[in-house]
């Protein structure tokens, strides 16, 4: 039988009718942004409160990271976006361990986190602040990286997308034996492996042939990236299953990649362990633009609704 919105969603956007204080996360390599960002603020300014703007994402990315995941002032209650789905990603990550709703603004090329097209910004946050938002609230993975040599640099990380495994510059292929639990899944030889969100399934595990999932189930796709057995296919495992991943053989480095940025360099007899971030990350949609509908038109999937109900009645 089917049930009413989940109560969690209703409430938190219900929350978003008191929003006194908005953060602007802008991207500001971008020009569109930088053209558009002076009446924006403005119109925030206008509405709320206090409106706090940072220019450069990366520079808040790199401070927030310096001061631990907090603030140093008063916590924003909404974060505003303006960029494309890479300035989403950076976000999220900075905030996951506090998550605050957000909603990016698309000044980007594909924007499947970044719901709301540049043209239409005052109707979407105008929406968003009456409380209209949907909330889509995103699983998020996080992972350990365990070197047998002392190896420099993080060792933990946090992905809203997804964790990648590749065999980088390298020219063979890299063997990594998969375990979910305690029951070894198998060895994978291929260019690498993909640990993906459900958000991250429209991203590199779809390009590798991987499946799509519902973005806001909770999951885990293992897609293999050019497996040299056919036997090799992508994996849907339960989102409270802890995996391990172990290098057994490399012909040099391997690259582990969150979120499409490098990160860590593990040789043969590392390993790391991937399992689901505490948190969900809640991404805010205007409404009318639910995920499948994103899908719909960032894939070019074609088809009408209308036309084929109406071709179904003759």
């Amino acid at each position: 039988m089917s049930s009413g919105p989940d109560l969690r969603e209703v409430q938190a956007a219900s929350r978003l009718r008191e929003t006194r204080r908005i953060l602007v996360l802008a991207d500001g390599s971008k020009a569109a942004v930088a053209e558009a960002l002076p009446e924006i603020v403005r119109w925030l300014e206008e509405r709320v409160e206090f409106v706090e703007l940072e220019r450069e994402l990366s520079t808040f990315c790199e401070r927030h990271a310096a001061e631990l995941g907090g603030f140093t002032g008063s916590r924003p209650d909404l974060v505003v976006v303006l960029g494309g789905d890479g300035s989403v990603l950076s976000a999220v990550r900075m905030l996951a361990e506090d998550p605050i709703p957000m909603i990016g603004v698309n000044f980007g090329q594909v924007g499947f986190l970044a719901p709301v097209e540049a043209a239409h910004w005052e109707s979407a946050l105008t929406a968003v602040l009456a409380g209209e938002a949907l909330v889509e609230r995103r699983m998020m993975l996080e992972t350990e990286v365990t070197t047998a040599a002392s190896s420099p640099g993080p060792s933990r990380a946090v992905a809203l997308n997804d964790f990648v495994l590749s065999r980088g510059s390298t020219h063979g292929l890299v063997t990594i034996r998969l375990t979910v639990g305690d029951d070894v899944v198998g060895d994978y030889r291929a260019d690498g492996l993909i640990f993906a969100t459900p958000s991250g399934s429209t991203a590199y595990s779809l390009a590798a042939g991987g499946p799509i999932l519902a973005p806001s189930m909770g999951a885990i796709a293992v897609t293999p990236i050019a497996a040299h057995s056919l036997a090799n296919r992508p994996l849907v495992l339960h989102p409270d299953e802890v995996l391990r991943a172990d290098v057994l053989r490399a012909y040099g480095e391997v690259t582990l990649a969150v979120d499409g940025h490098a990160f860590h360099g593990l040789q043969e007899g590392d390993h790391l362990t991937i399992e689901r971030h505490p948190n969900s990350y809640p991404l805010l949609a205007p409404p009318g633009s639910g995920p499948w509908r994103r899908l719909r038109e960032r894939l070019g999937w074609s088809g009408s609704f209308v036309r084929d109900s109406e071709e179904g009645n003759d």
